[in-house]
């Protein structure tokens, strides 16, 4: 008996992985409007209530693929090293992640996950999703922030506001570059230079930027 909720939880796990990726399939092959819940459903050979027990919506078939990185930046502050800033640890993490070559970074050229990523580009739906993504990933962070660095709860808000959103433009403009035929490899260099730009300009603050008339 002691098996059964590990076996019941692999099968779960193998439901809930044939369902995403009759989605992805279907939606790279005809367009993520075209295609219907129910079709999904059918091509998973499961039922619709089935389906919708694993996935709330339509969008959360594309996008769960991204749910783990949801809380990412605030896992990389809570877990940096004794002494490190949050910052230098999180630009230290985007840099790996360019290095490995991982997706969250938009430098990922491997055919499925730039056909992915065009595709989320290319619907106003699952831009929205990814919108409120996001937006739980500010909040993550910004509890770790105030959590770990010791800071107010509206200075922890604001400083994980800019740095979500500046992990989240690199990732855009890598993403977008190589949805269009870019490789990763060439994309490297250049997404490298952004990335440790956009760090300097939140370490130094944008003051730098604007200095007093």
């Amino acid at each position: 008996m002691s098996g059964e909720p590990g076996l019941r939880e692999r099968k779960k796990q193998r439901t809930r992985a044939a369902i995403s990726e009759a989605a992805i399939t279907l939606f790279l092959e005809h367009g993520f409007t075209q295609v219907s819940v129910a079709q999904v459903a059918e091509a998973a050979e499961v039922s619709k209530r089935t389906l919708f027990a694993y996935f709330p919506s339509k969008e959360d078939l594309v996008t769960h693929r991204l749910a783990d990185h949801e809380t990412e930046a605030a896992r990389v502050v809570r877990a940096r090293a004794p002494h490190m800033s949050p910052l230098t640890a999180l630009r230290e993490h985007f840099l790996a992640g360019l290095h490995g070559r991982d997706p969250i970074t938009g430098l990922n050229d491997r055919p499925e996950v730039r056909a992915l990523h065009r595709m989320i580009l290319d619907t106003p739906a699952l831009v929205a999703r990814m919108e409120s993504f996001k937006s739980s990933a500010e909040h993550a962070l910004a509890e770790a922030l105030q959590d770990t660095a010791g800071v107010t709860e509206l200075t922890a808000r604001l400083a994980a506001v800019q740095l979500v959103s500046v992990q989240w433009v690199l990732a855009q403009d890598n993403a977008a570059r190589l949805a269009h035929g870019e490789s990763a490899d060439a994309r490297h260099p250049a997404a490298v230079r952004d990335a440790e730009h956009a760090f300097a300009l939140l370490e130094g603050g944008l003051a730098k930027l604007f200095p007093p008339e």
